[in-house]
């Protein structure tokens, strides 16, 4: 997640000092930000599991489920979305073409919120990844310590 530039609300004169909540930074954002902001919101609400949690993390929104899942926020000229994943950012690169995108944002003009179909698409993608991740991990077997051509016990 790193690189990306500083969120708009830290711009505001209002206050210097990161939101504590994910309504606290939203109430911060200018319109029509706020707007596709709650867009965005509201579409991965809609696909994110019931277990998934919001928060701030990094200055910005985040939603997390076993780990990062996906954050969102307001520049001063631009939104983007965090896919949090160069592999799902990859997988959907004919998608993303009209935006403009660098190493895990995708940005789009504060007007134009980003479609509710594709944030949909990219959250469901990143929980398959996730979830690939995890039972790839639950089934591998575990490292043993022994050498694996231990030799038998001598006797004397």
């Amino acid at each position: 997640m790193g690189g990306f530039a500083i969120p708009f609300f830290t711009f505001m004169k209002k206050s210097h000092v990161t939101a504590k909540s994910v309504d606290e930074y939203l109430a911060r954002v200018p319109e029509p930000a706020r707007n596709s902001l709650h867009k965005v919101r509201a579409a991965i609400r809609s696909v994110a599991p019931a277990e998934a949690t919001e928060g701030i993390s990094y200055g910005i929104p985040m939603f997390k489920y076993k780990g990062w899942l996906v954050g969102y926020a307001a520049f001063s000229k631009h939104c983007s979305l965090f896919p949090t994943s160069m592999a799902v950012m990859r997988a959907f690169k004919s998608e993303l073409k009209n935006y403009q995108t660098s190493k895990g944002t995708i940005r789009f003009p504060v007007d134009e919120p980003l479609s509710a179909a594709l944030v949909k698409k990219l959250v469901k993608a990143r929980l398959r990844e996730k979830e690939r991740k995890q039972d790839g991990g639950a089934k591998s077997p575990k490292k043993s310590n022994a050498p694996k051509n231990q030799a038998k016990a001598r006797t004397s």
